[in-house]
């Protein structure tokens, strides 16, 4: 298929702005200031169907509509590059190869609500793309295209960058507007929600790096050129980060709807050396794993993903083949959620640190039969009883990998140990 968000594979040097130029870079930009009114634009997205690609899957149009009309507080935008979650690649790329695709976003975004300033708030980590991305600022803002008269439009755009520190809650919309107003990142109660009280009090839209990659296309070819790619609801290319014990993990761009057996097997070419699959974590690790049955069954798309008793998330697409001890995995998956969790909450500040302990005995062959039914439990308690979503991050995967792979849990208390390690301690595959 077409490159669209990785076309930076086929142009060299994409991320300077006169090869972006030479390219039709910002010419939908152009059409969104020069040839529609803001409403027109607004609904040229929401009849895309673009749908969130930070993991929540909100259609991306109504989420701008919601922006009050003639608000008497300023409105801004804010692109969320605070790409933390386990397994999730796709937007580190965006920022170092196509800057200039996501500011283009921006601009278009913009126009559409009214927001004449926008925040770029990028994980801690970013530190090189952090410098890419304001080197393409600074050339866009030296052409004219943002600044106080973007463009010659007469509509003025400032876009400005903000580094985290590294923190996971950062990503949740709400920590992240808390931490760009200098605050520790406790993600607020809702509502009100930001379309209505956001960054500093005023009307605010935040959007993903990989969802505003997608506007400046929708714009340039239209809604209906959009809706063609892949299934009716959840339509589009989608940017899939495959990891895991395959044969070519990395970063694809497909359609929706793709196989997730296509996605395993043939883009990335089975799994790594001929072992079996044993189970795949379709969204990154805050989501139910899909047993290797399960997983040739469904596409990859929010429906079929959610239909299959998953979601999609971030597409960050997770691979471990028959070796891997899922005790192990689940206390990996529960020790960053435990690590990473405000502690504004306690049913995720105290459920957290309980389940990682009763894992870390589990895989030590310390733990007991009653510890299956407990950890379900904590689970149950925590989910839905938070703020944000943190705590379900951990629930959802507990409450599929125990039932899903529950023998190995029941051997590593029959066994008194891990069985995937050998008695010194040393793994299985590695003894033989």
């Amino acid at each position: 298929m077409e490159r669209i968000l990785t076309r930076w594979l086929d142009i060299p040097n994409l991320r300077d702005i006169d090869v972006y130029l030479a390219h039709d870079g910002y010419a939908a930009a152009r059409k969104a200031f020069f040839d529609m009114k803001p409403e027109e634009i607004i609904e040229e997205v929401k009849n895309s169907n673009l749908r969130g690609r930070g993991g929540a899957a909100f259609p991306t149009g109504m989420k701008w509509s919601f922006i009050p009309k003639n608000s008497p507080n300023p409105v801004y935008v804010c692109c969320n590059a605070d790409e933390s979650e386990p397994g999730t690649f796709a937007n580190r790329y965006q920022l170092e190869n196509d800057p200039h695709g996501i500011i283009e976003g921006i601009l278009i975004t913009c126009r559409a609500v009214g927001a004449h300033v926008c925040y770029v708030y990028m994980r801690g980590e970013f530190a090189i793309q952090k410098q890419i991305f304001d080197a393409a600022l600074a050339q866009a803002r030296a052409k004219g295209i943002i600044g106080p008269d973007a463009m010659g439009s007469g509509f003025g755009v400032e876009i400005y960058t903000h580094r985290g520190a590294g923190a996971y809650i950062c990503g949740e919309e709400t920590g992240l507007l808390e931490s760009l107003e200098g605050k520790r990142a406790y993600p607020r109660n809702r509502p009100p929600f930001p379309a209505i009280q956001g960054a500093f009090g005023c009307p605010t839209v935040v959007n993903n790096v990989e969802t505003l990659s997608n506007v400046p296309w929708i714009i340039a070819r239209g809604a209906a050129w959009y809706k063609s790619i892949g299934p009716e609801k959840s339509p589009g290319i989608k940017l899939f980060c495959l990891s895991g014990h395959v044969n070519k993990p990395g970063l694809y761009e497909l359609p929706m709807g793709i196989p997730l057996k296509d996605l395993i097997y043939d883009i990335g070419g089975g799994i790594l050396n001929g072992r079996k699959l044993k189970g795949v974590i379709p969204g990154g690790s805050s989501f139910p794993v899909f047993t290797a049955e399960e997983a040739v069954k469904v596409n990859m798309d929010f429906e079929s993903v959610r239909a299959a008793g998953s979601l999609m998330g971030t597409a960050g697409v997770m691979v471990m083949n028959e070796d891997t001890c899922m005790v192990g995995a689940l206390r990996t998956i529960a020790h960053f959620y435990h690590h990473e969790s405000c502690g504004q909450c306690t049913p995720c500040r105290e459920g957290t640190g309980w389940i990682e302990k009763m894992l870390i005995e589990l895989e030590a062959g310390r733990g007991n039969m009653a510890d299956l039914d407990r950890l379900i439990s904590v689970a149950s308690n925590m989910e839905g009883n938070t703020i944000c979503v943190l705590a379900d991050s951990l629930s959802m995967p507990v409450k599929s990998f125990v039932p899903k792979y529950k023998d190995e849990f029941i051997e590593h208390v029959r066994q008194k140990r891990c069985p995937f390690r050998s008695h010194d301690g040393a793994s299985m595959r590695a003894a033989s």
